[in-house]
């Protein structure tokens, strides 16, 4: 089953990037959505096909060396390296806020159009809120 998952995804990211491509050599006068339209198709295209591609060759090679497999499995449930994991992300997210605060602030000293930083002071805050939300739920519960 996860193996036809990642060859779907890896036919679907060709097919958006193709689809992109050809839409960016065939749209002559693009206007509104259309402008961004092919360049997020090309993005998404790139990210699905690297994300499959990288999924089918791990598969490929576990599934040739079975002790191999076996020390990935007891890595990915280690209690020290999931702590690591867990520690790196909070220690990225904190940054990320600061880093991501500053940048709305600049875009919006820079006088961008609204409907450039609404979204995001959207995602900001949903982000934000979301990280709260996580911690009042796993304080309760402890």
């Amino acid at each position: 089953m996860k193996k036809n998952t990642s060859i779907f995804i890896t036919i679907l990211g060709i097919i958006l990037l193709a689809v992109g491509l050809y839409m960016v050599r065939t749209i002559i006068d693009p206007q509104g959505l259309i402008k961004t339209m092919p360049y997020l198709a090309i993005g998404f295209g790139c990210g699905m096909f690297g994300h499959g591609l990288g999924e089918l060759y791990n598969r490929h090679v576990i599934g040739k060396d079975p002790q191999l497999a076996k020390q990935i499995e007891i890595n990915k449930k280690d209690e020290r390296n999931v702590m690591l994991a867990n520690t790196a992300k909070a220690k990225g997210f904190d940054i990320m806020t600061y880093v991501f605060s500053a940048l709305l602030l600049a875009y919006a000293l820079m006088g961008c159009g609204w409907e450039i930083v609404i979204p995001f002071v959207v995602a900001y805050l949903f982000v934000e809120i979301y990280a709260v939300y996580s911690r009042v739920k796993i304080e309760r519960e402890q």
